[in-house]
């Protein structure tokens, strides 16, 4: 029997929600870009742990190619937390946010050049409202360029984005057939040692955080490394690149709402007209493109790239 198009939607939804509590975990870490970047991955691998094993005595093995790529997407993540964390600091939440969703555009190109694949007519119609929506949800046009440094901060959050663009174009790229949690289970390592690694020559990094600030990593490792990115990996692979990216739009929308929740910061009308049209045009890009099942209960690519015969990641 075919499985039902929208799960993959269902999956990655709950996933990106899931994602967009690491934000307001991290924060109230209040711990140091490589410190939080190396605790959100590390403290994922226990709980990935007997999955990866149930998987692999089922018979679903990694092969050496997808290792490979895995690792390259572990790193691209741990670069991107860095970046990221980084930015907030020197340009503000709501600007770094913005341009670090900037994925929404580079995912999709880079699947137009490399695998070839076409974007729907109403994608592109609907794009300009995405920007919109989350330039509207950041806060950008109310509070201007803040934080201690703009310049650098501006710089720190678009390598974010591009680091963030190519981690996610390796996720989907996947496929929906790999060894999904050993693959992301060496990508959580693979991201646990670069944030270590670059972390103590960049922003420095605490090995002993301490208890309270451990237990916000803890927080951001089960809801959003193993809850959320994991949702993401089933369910994006089996979605049209742009319905995926547009999906985790819900990320920056979920963000704001947690905040106004536990922090008490409660959006502004454009920030709540931002969300609106970033929840109405995500949406509508799914509705218009979800994949029908194929004759082997599968879903169906746009264009196969028989260029790339072993998928990976």
């Amino acid at each position: 029997m075919a499985a039902s198009p929208s799960r993959p939607v269902l999956a990655t939804s709950v996933g990106a929600l899931g994602v967009a509590t690491s934000g307001l975990f991290v924060a109230l870490s209040a711990t140091s870009p490589g410190t939080a970047s190396f605790f959100r991955c590390i403290l994922a691998l226990p709980l990935l742990a007997p999955l990866a094993l149930a998987e692999r005595a089922s018979g679903g093995r990694i092969s050496p190619v997808q290792t490979a790529w895995a690792a390259t997407a572990g790193a691209l993540f741990a670069a991107d937390a860095l970046l990221w964390t980084q930015a907030i600091y020197e340009v503000g939440v709501g600007l770094s946010a913005v341009l670090v969703n900037a994925q929404v555009v580079m995912v999709p190109l880079l699947a137009v050049v490399i695998d070839r694949e076409t974007l729907s007519r109403r994608f592109l119609v609907i794009l300009p409202v995405i920007v919109a929506g989350t330039f509207l949800t950041g806060g950008v046009f109310e509070t201007g360029a803040t934080g201690s440094s703009p310049v650098a901060g501006t710089v720190h959050a678009v390598l974010a984005a591009l680091c963030y663009s190519g981690f996610l174009f390796l996720l989907r790229r996947g496929g929906p057939d790999r060894p999904l949690v050993q693959s992301y289970s060496i990508i959580m390592a693979s991201a646990a040692v670069f944030a270590a690694v670059v972390g103590s020559m960049w922003g420095g990094f605490d090995a002993a955080p301490g208890w309270g600030p451990l237990g916000w990593l803890a927080l951001t490792a089960v809801c959003g490394q193993v809850l959320g990115w994991l949702l993401v990996a089933v369910g994006s692979p089996r979605l049209r690149v742009e319905v995926g990216s547009a999906l985790l739009l819900l990320t920056p929308v979920g963000a704001l709402l947690l905040g106004a929740v536990a922090l008490g910061e409660v959006p502004s009308a454009l920030q709540i007209l931002g969300c609106a049209l970033v929840l109405g045009s995500a949406y509508l890009v799914t509705a218009s493109s979800r994949r029908e099942p194929g004759p082997d209960g599968g879903w169906r690519r746009q264009k196969k790239t028989a260029a790339h015969p072993e998928r990976f990641c």
